[in-house]
């Protein structure tokens, strides 16, 4: 039953007035006027003000509402909007489909604008990199993984419909290309996350260019696409015996690749870090926490579940003795700042993909599938693993441990499965001890499997490092 009273109805179907529409409202508003039927005015608490029209379409049968224009007291006022309004209507009458020709001349319009892809997605990227303020206070850019979407334009969209109109992509082209990229024509293998890929970033493209602010399309071409197949999650994790051949044989000295890139897949298997956590460590970062050792501070714009963090605070990482030894042979020297230094680009980190490009190595371009440099699981014959696998691997040694997943999750970063969501928000207590006792008990493991013996480290070794 509706709450609307008589009076207040009466209210409503008034009619409508300057001062009404210009008079503060709290919330979005709706006034309908009493002498031009359907014809209505939606006032937003910014001021903003939109006449609109409610009819039934002689067609469809259906209810429907047309926008007729904003309201500005010199250029479009309330006489303007029953003009208008009685127009429409009068062309209801005769049984147009007012809202299908609104929408074929609007889509006319963006044609005529000549907004081709290749400017809507160059517009796109530049709205995605501008700097906005986040939750921590720092100016970042509106989608830090700008860069990954733009990866996928320039290497999906634009080769496809980069000279076309924007307006003229249709759902058949999009269907088509994504057909195309699971078949292998587009000039690389088959790919089921190609393909992925390829819808994620057409998808937040022409959704962004459907807004109104825009108008580029009148509606995202990327609807109703078939469905793709899941894709499974990884499962690979290392055997006690691939643990030792890795770790001894990133010790080798003729292997092609860095030194710090290596000590940086040994922190890896040891921290339960993620890569984009771990390769820009600065030693700033790096702290004593009071008698329980060392930890490192990552900072909040490196996390990757920012989203699900309560607080906008960097997330406290303990560090076991294994992991303070490979931060001190990566650091050289009293002048290098971040841990695991580029050896290319001196005072930069290692890219953020060195680890992943050092154990699949490089190819030629001209000459697929032949090796350039030979990736670190080639060299060591071990079957192919990425850095996130080193993490997973963790994991697994610390349940096999039996410590309990809830502390596991800690460690790793993660919500507790066995709580609900929202306990996050007001639970804030620190979770470091747990953690630290996850990340020692893996150390001593692999300490126990690479046959290492423990050696004893002064507490206070490292205080001119984290100073």
């Amino acid at each position: 039953m509706s709450n609307i009273t008589t009076a207040e109805r009466e209210r409503k179907h008034r009619n409508i007035t300057t001062r009404m529409i210009e008079k503060p409202v709290a919330r979005q508003t709706k006034y309908y006027d009493a002498e031009i039927r359907g014809l209505y005015v939606s006032v937003l608490p910014s001021g903003a003000a939109t006449f609109n029209l409610k009819y039934t379409c002689p067609i469809l049968g259906k209810r429907a509402s047309l926008k007729i224009g904003v309201f500005d007291r010199e250029k479009f006022s309330v006489q303007n909007a029953r003009i208008a309004a009685m127009a429409l209507r009068y062309r209801i009458g005769s049984g147009e489909d007012i809202a299908a020709l609104a929408r074929q001349a609007k889509a006319r319009r963006a044609k005529l604008s000549g907004v081709s892809v290749d400017q809507m997605v160059d517009e796109y990227v530049s709205w995605m990199q501008a700097p906005v303020r986040k939750r921590d206070g720092e100016l970042r850019p509106r989608l830090e993984s700008w860069e990954t979407l733009a990866s996928q334009l320039n290497r999906f969209v634009r080769p496809r419909f980069g000279k076309m109109i924007a307006s003229e992509v249709t759902n058949r082209d999009i269907a088509t290309l994504q057909a195309d990229i699971l078949a292998g024509r587009t000039g690389s293998k088959p790919s089921l996350s190609n393909a992925r890929h390829m819808r994620k970033g057409a998808s937040g493209l022409f959704k962004w260019a459907a807004q109104p602010s825009r108008a580029y399309v009148d509606r995202s071409p990327c609807h109703d696409l078939e469905p793709l197949d899941r894709e499974h999650p990884r499962t690979r994790v290392l055997s006690d015996n691939e643990i030792r051949v890795l770790w001894h044989g990133l010790d080798r000295e003729d292997l092609p690749w860095d030194r710090r890139t290596r000590l940086a897949l040994k922190f890896a298997l040891v921290s339960m870090l993620r890569s984009g956590e771990l390769l820009p460590m600065h030693r700033s970062e790096l702290a004593i926490e009071s008698n329980a050792g060392f930890c490192v501070n990552v900072p909040f714009k490196r996390l990757k579940n920012r989203k699900h963090r309560p607080n906008p605070h960097p997330m406290k990482q303990p560090l076991s003795d294994l992991a303070m030894e490979i931060i001190r042979e990566a650091v050289t020297s009293s002048e290098q700042q971040f841990i695991f230094e580029s050896p290319v680009y001196p005072g930069q980190p290692l890219n953020r993909h060195a680890m992943s490009v050092a154990l699949r190595g490089t190819k030629h371009e001209k000459c697929r599938g032949k090796t350039k440099t030979a990736g670190l699981c080639e060299l060591l014959g071990l079957a192919k693993f990425t850095p996130h696998d080193l993490r997973r691997t963790a994991a697994t040694l610390a349940g096999r441990l039996r410590i309990p997943r809830s502390q596991i999750a800690i460690a790793l970063g993660h919500a507790d499965p066995s709580a609900p969501v929202v306990t996050g928000v007001y639970d804030t207590a620190d979770r470091t001890p747990e953690a630290r006792e996850v990340l020692e008990k893996v150390a001593a493991e692999i300490r126990r499997i690479i046959n290492s013996p423990a050696e004893a480290t002064a507490p206070d070794a490292l205080m001119p490092l984290a100073a």
